[in-house]
């Protein structure tokens, strides 16, 4: 009797830290998920710009941060110009004289209607390479949307982030460049009107 005692209490000593197990088990799957639910919210922000310049910004404001960041080589008015079409404007600086030490290369601001709405990026190959830049971006926003031989692209609602082969960053204004691009369809739509129009009258 004694001995059937001790094998019942056992057995549910035994149960219970099977079950204790299972319930910890349980426990740190849920917490893993819920980890991997945030990093992936975490990662699907991605930047609107690089250190003080932001897309949207206006001429003057990336003019002031530019000025005031050495490692972009900014020269002050030389760099600026303005692009063919409307509203067009284009900053764009090259740091071989007068920032050798940086890790940028030459880098263009382009501008519609006042606001910076692309920005790119080129790297010095002997300071950093596509491996390096190609890791960092995933670890911090995931793998990008699509991949090709020479790019790597990242989207979100706003800002589509661009790794170009051998070692270019782009950012880039979603809405701004959506628009810019239905109105050049639309554009060329009128102009095949037109073409369709003047043959007719041939």
């Amino acid at each position: 009797m004694v001995r059937g005692k001790k094998v019942l209490i056992l057995l549910t000593c035994i149960f219970g830290l099977a079950s204790f197990a299972f319930s910890q088990d349980s426990n740190s799957n849920q917490k893993s998920d819920l980890g991997s639910d945030q990093r992936s919210d975490q990662r699907s922000s991605l930047p609107g710009g690089y250190s003080k310049i932001s897309l949207g910004m206006s001429v003057d404001e990336v003019k002031d941060a530019l000025k005031s960041d050495s490692q972009f080589g900014y020269r002050g008015e030389r760099d600026v110009s303005l692009l063919p079409g409307e509203n067009r404007t284009l900053i764009e600086t090259d740091t071989s004289r007068t920032a050798p030490y940086s890790y940028l290369d030459r880098c263009w601001f382009q501008f519609y209607e006042d606001k910076l709405y692309i920005i790119t990026i080129t790297m010095r190959p002997e300071r950093m390479d596509h491996y390096s830049l190609f890791k960092t971006l995933t670890d911090k926003y995931g793998n990008p949307d699509s991949l090709n031989p020479s790019k790597s692209e990242w989207t979100d609602d706003s800002v589509i982030m661009t790794l170009e082969r051998p070692l270019t960053i782009k950012y880039t204004d979603k809405k701004v460049f959506d628009d810019l691009q239905s109105k050049s369809l639309v554009n060329k739509t009128v102009i095949e009107q037109n073409k369709e129009s003047f043959l007719e009258g041939l």
